[in-house]
């Protein structure tokens, strides 16, 4: 289960103000609507979430080094766990032309929104029911999903990655190296459930049984 950050460049590009997320706004008020994950939190105003999440191509370069990364090749089958408006999976079939994606999020305006290429690919519903059967994936992906649940549901929401991937998996989560980077984490984050450390997020998906890599996004 090795280590792999492939999102590290986009985050390092991105500037935050930790502290004005939290006084600006009534920041409990703010994550109760976020975490309805409906036009709020993806197009609203950004004390909700994204502030508007919109395709704008960044996810093209994060696309090729995965493609590259896992080998993909036309025929192969990629599922997104928590897509969300699809623009990854969008990236990738680009990147390897004839390859077969499928996207899944909880989200229903999210799936509505997505990128309306997507859309006959996609569907909604939770991550700890993925509604495929066993190894049914050449790689399964899940991007800053799993921190989102309760640890009931990240156990089966992980034991289900395992079962639907014949291949490669990756899943992404956000964490924390030291104590300024976990309060930035509790600063800024609207939708988190899980909080662990790197050393926590692998005791547990060895547990859970998960062989795929993982990485994580820092808060610094």
């Amino acid at each position: 289960m090795p280590e792999i950050n492939f999102l590290e460049k986009y985050q390092k590009a991105t500037k935050r103000d930790y502290v004005a997320r939290v006084v600006e706004h009534d920041k409990a008020d703010c994550a109760a609507v976020a975490r309805q994950w409906g036009a709020d939190y993806w197009d609203g105003d950004r004390r909700y979430g994204y502030g508007g999440y919109h395709y704008d191509g960044r996810w093209r370069p994060i696309a090729e080094d995965i493609a590259r990364h896992y080998g993909l090749k036309a025929g192969d089958r990629v599922l997104d766990v928590g897509c969300g408006k699809a623009f990854l999976l969008y990236e990738l079939s680009r990147v390897v032309p004839g390859l077969e994606v499928a996207g899944i999020d909880l989200s229903a305006y999210a799936i509505a929104h997505a990128k309306e290429e997507m859309r006959p690919f996609l569907q909604a519903g939770p991550a700890q029911h993925l509604p495929f059967a066993d190894d049914s994936f050449d790689l399964v992906l899940s991007l800053n999903v799993f921190h989102n649940l309760e640890i009931f549901d990240l156990e089966q929401a992980v034991r289900e990655v395992e079962r639907v991937g014949r291949g490669a998996k990756w899943l992404c989560v956000e964490s924390f190296r030291n104590e300024r980077e976990k309060a930035n984490l509790l600063y800024w984050q609207l939708t988190c459930m899980s909080f662990y450390s790197p050393e926590a997020w692998r005791w547990l998906y060895e547990q859970w049984g998960y062989g795929g890599d993982y990485g994580f996004i820092y808060f610094e």
